[in-house]
């Protein structure tokens, strides 16, 4: 049987490789999703065939699991689809924190027993079981209330912006240091009397530091933040994974947690920013956010007057942003962009790496809305021919169309990578008002001659030039 369960756990883990390899493309997601659904049912089948296991416990757990987790993704729109992920992270950390309290509480008793429980295989050090079990109860107490924090930004149920005080990153840096420190003495002292207080003492720690590392960082960066507890998750898996011996939760932890990595170094990059100013850099701590003094006044244009051009434009480039997310404006978009295509105009939908709210989270949305594969295009290619557009529609979008990121280089996000829409022919964005983004900047861009205003819900406004179109 315990060859069986083996066998199970090695095709389980190459079917998640496979699976995660496939989500790299929009064309093969959907199928690379059902692969990795497929390893994680045969890793669960396989694990519930021991026979020393709680059965009533573990259905008790799938049922209140799966009616929560079901409510939960059947009421969420897709705006609170971030917090949500952010919500399943800490939720995925404070499991394997759990894990790792139930594993130590088993083996208080009697720590050199619990060691010896399974005499026909080898037993581990002391010192390396204390050692996984503090990972597991440091990498899930920093992820679930790091993501508790996160959730809160993100649903608007605290200040969005970057939270920072005198002496903060002293402060960080004492609980981090005192956190390994206890952590680290509990190791090599794990039968000693006051073994449950450093213990204790590291669960306190860990949950501390990740709502302090989490507080200074703003709206703007949380697709990096999310990117990155989505990593610190299943790296606590993968501690858990250890902690009670289960192969397949091992390598399940550190693929997710490698791919979180990269993606968290990818979006970085996008950004131009070096992890480490992400995270303590307290960006977008004060409104405005610095740069040069804008010049000029926005423009606007009724739907009536943008109708006009766009009837005429040869080629046409949606660029979404949080707004359409908030809008819901993604089904009006796609019928937008059909209709331009049946007029003539050649029609691109281009997406920044860190659009919105989390990774990803424009491709969900136009995919949601079925937008042809073909007509979604990454920034670079966009940039390559976008002064030739006729049109680019801005949806919501601020920082990752900004022009200050090129030409100002006293503003905070100078140097980073943005969809040059500036070049563009003509610009419409649609906007509710004219206050800055989530992460306090002043887009320059809505102040260019060649940038028109139309104020107003995303939805409708898109829903009235269909409209237009149709008369």
């Amino acid at each position: 049987m315990q060859f069986a369960i083996n066998i199970s756990y090695i095709v389980a883990a190459i079917l998640f490789v496979f699976g995660i390899k496939m989500l790299g493309s929009a064309t093969t997601a959907v199928k690379g999703n059902r692969i990795s659904s497929l390893g994680m049912l045969l890793a669960v089948v396989a694990t519930l065939a021991r026979s020393d296991l709680g059965y009533e416990w573990i259905a008790g757990g799938i049922l209140s699991g799966a009616i929560i987790g079901f409510i939960a993704a059947k009421r969420v729109q897709m705006t609170g689809m971030p917090e949500l992920v952010a919500l399943f992270n800490g939720f995925g950390g404070l499991a394997s924190l759990l894990v790792g309290w139930a594993e130590y509480e088993k083996a208080r008793p009697d720590w050199s027993a619990y060691l010896q429980l399974d005499e026909n295989n080898a037993v581990p050090a002391p010192w390396f079981s204390a050692i996984v079990i503090v990972l597991a109860i440091v990498i899930g107490g920093i992820t679930f209330t790091g993501s508790i924090v996160a959730y809160l930004k993100l649903s608007g149920k605290i200040g969005g912006t970057a939270t920072v005080f005198p002496g903060q990153k002293a402060l960080n840096l004492l609980v981090m240091v005192g956190l390994v420190a206890v952590g680290a003495l509990f190791s090599i002292t794990v039968e000693g009397i006051n073994a449950q207080f450093l213990f204790l003492t590291t669960v306190a720690l860990s949950l501390l530091i990740g709502m302090l590392g989490v507080m200074p960082i703003g709206g703007g960066d949380m697709p990096v933040v999310i990117a990155l507890l989505n990593s610190f998750s299943g790296l606590a898996a993968a501690a858990a994974g250890f902690v009670i011996s289960n192969t397949v939760l091992v390598v399940a932890g550190c693929l997710v947690g490698a791919s979180g990595l990269i993606l968290t170094v990818i979006m970085c990059k996008a950004m131009n920013r070096t992890l480490g100013n992400v995270l303590f850099g307290g960006f977008g701590a004060t409104s405005g956010g610095g740069g040069k003094q804008v010049e000029g006044e926005m423009k606007g244009i009724s739907v009536e007057d943008a109708y006009y051009v766009l009837e005429a434009a040869q080629s046409v480039v949606f660029v979404p942003g949080y707004g359409m997310a908030v809008a819901q404006a993604q089904h009006a978009v796609k019928e937008l962009a059909e209709i331009l295509e049946r007029n003539g105009a050649e029609v691109r939908h281009a997406v920044h790496p860190v659009a919105g709210r989390m990774p990803g989270h424009m491709n969900v949305l136009l995919a949601e809305a079925d937008v042809a594969y073909e007509q979604l295009c990454e920034m670079d290619d966009v940039n390559a021919i976008i002064s030739t557009v006729d049109v680019a529609i801005v949806i919501g979008a601020n920082d990752v169309v900004n022009p200050s990121a090129v030409d100002d280089e006293s503003s905070p996000i100078y140097g980073m990578p943005i969809i040059n829409v500036h070049q563009a022919k003509t610009v419409f964005a649609l906007k509710r008002g004219q206050g800055a983004g989530f992460s306090g900047l002043v887009n320059t861009l809505f102040f260019r001659d060649n940038c028109r205003m139309i104020y107003g819900d995303a939805k409708a406004t898109v829903s009235g030039l269909v409209s237009q179109f149709d008369e």
